[in-house]
């Protein structure tokens, strides 16, 4: 359902630290231009973590306005609450979302039954397409492949965007459940590789700065040129790396900021790039003509 090179979005913010919609809607424009095939709002890339309710509706409700179902838009609604998920799902589906992302619940860490309740509970409440998402490097607990497979059992449980960083339980979900859910890579570094063993595509954070480019070889993998997809994975290798230096999105919206599309503030506890790791960005982007 959703497939192909799909941006986790980032929420400019202006100098007094609000919500840059103008910006915003110059992102979406930049990626739809480029050929993005789904634009995923209010994900970790966006700062869900340090935006109000309102803002978090409000964010959503502008890549609705601004997309204009020119490409589908998979709203970030995960919470650690089962029930503050379903109430941002419900608005999002209000709003005209196409789908919603899920963030596997964080910090409380629950069980692998609880984490297959907490989703089963939303995915009856809200009658949208759902992403499952599970980035154990954020949320302290990993979803398993068997937990992963048993959601898929759910109809409108339609994929899961794994960020594990382990292939053998990437394998374990498409060779048990890959006909009832579709698998999309979370770590830009490793779509290449899911791909190969049957991954849709990626939720990406470098599409950001290089959306033509994560899909040139995204398609280029969908269409069999596996020698040009693997030449184009390894020429961004070093980009995908340099967007995770420090604390995801604080990279990607200095590289942004660097090429003049953003102011690059985060809010706090994010802070700006350290000298060393701005030099070293800074680098990478030369090198790829970023800036």
């Amino acid at each position: 359902m959703f497939k192909g090179s799909m941006v986790a979005i980032v929420t400019p913010f202006s100098n007094e630290g609000t919500f840059d919609e103008e910006r915003y809607r110059q992102l979406i424009e930049f990626q739809i231009e480029n050929g993005t095939d789904v634009i995923v709002p209010c994900g970790t890339t966006g700062e869900s973590a340090t935006v109000d309710v309102a803002e978090h509706a409000r964010i959503i409700e502008v890549c609705i306005d601004q997309v204009k179902k020119r490409v589908p838009v998979v709203a970030g609604t995960g919470a650690n609450a089962t029930a503050e998920a379903i109430e941002l799902s419900k608005k999002a589906k209000k709003m005209g979302a196409d789908g919603v992302l899920l963030v596997c619940p964080y910090y409380n860490k629950p069980s692998q039954e609880g984490v297959y309740r907490h989703y089963k509970a939303i995915a009856e409440a809200v009658a949208l397409p759902q992403i499952l998402y599970n980035v154990p490097g954020r949320t302290g607990i990993n979803m398993s492949a068997a937990t992963t497979c048993r959601l898929a059992e759910i109809d409108n449980i339609v994929a899961i965007k794994e960020a594990s960083g382990d292939l053998i339980q990437v394998s374990e979900i498409i060779a048990n459940a890959g006909d009832k859910i579709d698998v999309i890579s979370g770590d830009d570094f490793l779509t290449f590789p899911m791909m190969a063993c049957g991954a849709v595509g990626v939720i990406s954070v470098s599409a950001n700065i290089v959306p033509a480019q994560v899909k040139a070889m995204v398609q280029a993998t969908f269409d069999g040129r596996y020698d040009d997809a693997r030449k184009l994975h390894l020429d961004l290798l070093d980009l995908h790396s340099a967007m995770f230096i420090e604390a995801n999105p604080v990279p990607v919206k200095t590289s942004l900021s660097l090429m003049g599309k953003i102011d690059a503030g985060v809010r706090l506890p994010l802070v700006e790039m350290t000298q060393g790791n701005l030099d070293t960005l800074k680098n990478v982007l030369t090198k790829h003509a970023l800036i």
